[in-house]
């Protein structure tokens, strides 16, 4: 069911589509992706047309990234919004302060 091609130093695969607009992603590009079934993929439109399929990777995989990540993790969101009444409180007070 499906044609290999290959010039241009890219490899292609024609596949077939259902009614119901399934395809099947071959092997060799699952395994290249890291595309595990059952799993997702992003379909993502570049600024020049051209269309990237890209791995998803499960919520247990992603599970703890942000403590092994080497880059700083965001403070909590209540401790940004405490940090911005306190900003905000203090533009306030200093506004009426001088117009007195």
């Amino acid at each position: 069911m499906s044609k290999t091609e290959q010039s241009d130093n890219s490899e292609k695969e024609i596949v077939a589509v259902t009614k119901h607009g399934q395809a099947t992603i071959p092997k060799r590009f699952r395994e290249k992706l890291g595309i595990e079934a059952p799993g997702k993929v992003l379909f993502r439109e570049t600024e020049d047309g051209e269309v990237i399929v890209e791995q998803v990777r499960s919520p247990c995989e992603m599970r703890g990234f942000a403590a092994r990540s080497e880059a700083s993790t965001d403070k909590p969101a209540s401790e940004v919004l405490k940090e911005k009444r306190d900003r905000d409180r203090k533009e306030r007070d200093s506004q009426f302060s001088t117009e007195e």
